[in-house]
């Protein structure tokens, strides 16, 4: 565990894809005015910049090469502004949220040595006032004792008809039914992988957001970060 770490308050959020992670995430870091780590983006831009130097996705070597030197600048926005996110000087912010570059992170993030060389960086990013961590195991690998740990569910189907909407409203071509057996087969390899399988930590709050909205859900996060003293 690193110094920042122990001095620093964490919100870990996981959950599997289009469970809400990424949007909570956002407000909450607004609302508390604390940092913010998209740690699946750290495995998005490995998998693109795989694709941009030619390396294979089953290269672990030069994955893990790659991984401990990606060149990667996160642009806070406000409001309901995304995150900006440059590799090597280039905004890639819609390129790594194509289904294509989601499916690479997941095998990238299968591999035990490429998750190892992350982690380091990963836990970098709590520094005060605070850090809202948002991923697929930042209660249970990365910030074990995080202060807060939220686990954020929704049906497959749910999940999908976001994710859908999401690309439309982007202008980005999709379709509904190969999004779905993408999210169901992600589901079942980031679960049962060998290396940080995807499930709740022992202690998380687990909140099946399938019939919430985007309020509701900050709402009731909020008031758990309230009960421990974060607000």
């Amino acid at each position: 565990m690193s110094r920042h770490e122990q001095q620093t308050p964490v919100v870990a959020v996981d959950g599997p894809s289009g469970s809400g992670k990424g949007t909570i995430c956002r407000l909450l870091a607004q609302k508390l005015g604390w940092h913010l780590l998209d740690s699946g983006a750290l495995y998005r831009l490995t998998a693109l910049a795989a694709r941009h130097h030619g390396v294979g996705l089953n290269d672990t070597e030069a994955l893990v090469v790659l991984a401990a030197h990606l060149d990667v600048q996160f642009v806070a926005g406000s409001g309901d502004e995304e995150v900006q996110i440059i590799l090597e000087g280039e905004e890639v912010t819609l390129s790594i949220r194509t289904e294509e570059i989601g499916n690479d992170a997941s095998v990238v993030a299968a591999q035990g040595p490429v998750r190892e060389a992350l982690l380091s960086r990963q836990r970098d990013f709590a520094q005060l006032p605070g850090l809202v961590a948002d991923g697929r195991d930042m209660g249970t690998v990365v910030f074990p004792e995080a202060t807060l740990k939220i686990y954020l569910d929704a049906s497959a189907e749910e999940r999908a008809r976001r994710r859908y909407n999401q690309l439309i409203s982007k202008g980005l071509g999709a379709s509904l039914e190969v999004i779905l057996d993408d999210i169901r087969a992600r589901d079942d390899r980031d679960m049962n992988r060998a290396v940080a399988p995807l499930k709740p930590a022992p202690d998380a709050i687990i909140l099946d957001t399938t019939k919430m909205t985007i309020d509701e859900v900050l709402l009731a996060v909020l008031d758990e970060a309230r009960h421990r003293g974060l607000r």
